[in-house]
């Protein structure tokens, strides 16, 4: 369900209407749901996105309710990468925001550029 009422919130709709089974107005019940939903959100850590009461606190025999795990996103280390490269260049990189956007938009961008830099303006003598 929290799923579900974490779309409700991203969208601002009510869950009822979410399930298919209401009108869009907000019920008591809907209402509610929403509240305590903000309540939840409110105990979670929004770095690591657990709850301090989902860890033991030092219960013998008791193991964590998490793992670590180390995984590397090629994404983020390709922007990393990006964006370390501006920053030893002689630049200006205030507000420069690295991104990634498909292969076949970076080529249409690319073809739209060089379109525009070759166009010529016409006259009233050709």
């Amino acid at each position: 369900m929290r799923g579900e009422l974490q779309l409700c919130d991203r969208w601002g709709i009510p869950h009822s209407l979410f399930r298919g089974i209401g009108d869009g107005t907000w019920t008591a019940r809907d209402r509610a749901k929403a509240l305590a939903f903000l309540e939840y959100q409110r105990t979670v850590c929004p770095q690591c996105n657990t709850r301090y009461d989902d860890w033991d606190h030092g219960g013998e025999g008791e193991e964590d309710a998490y793992a670590v795990t180390v995984q590397r996103c090629v994404g983020c280390q390709v922007i990393a990468d990006k964006q370390a490269e501006l920053g030893r260049e002689d630049t200006d990189t205030h507000g420069v925001k690295v991104g990634l956007i498909p292969i076949a938009a970076a080529a249409a961008l690319r073809l739209q550029r060089e379109h525009a830099g070759t166009r010529r303006t016409t006259t009233d003598d050709d």
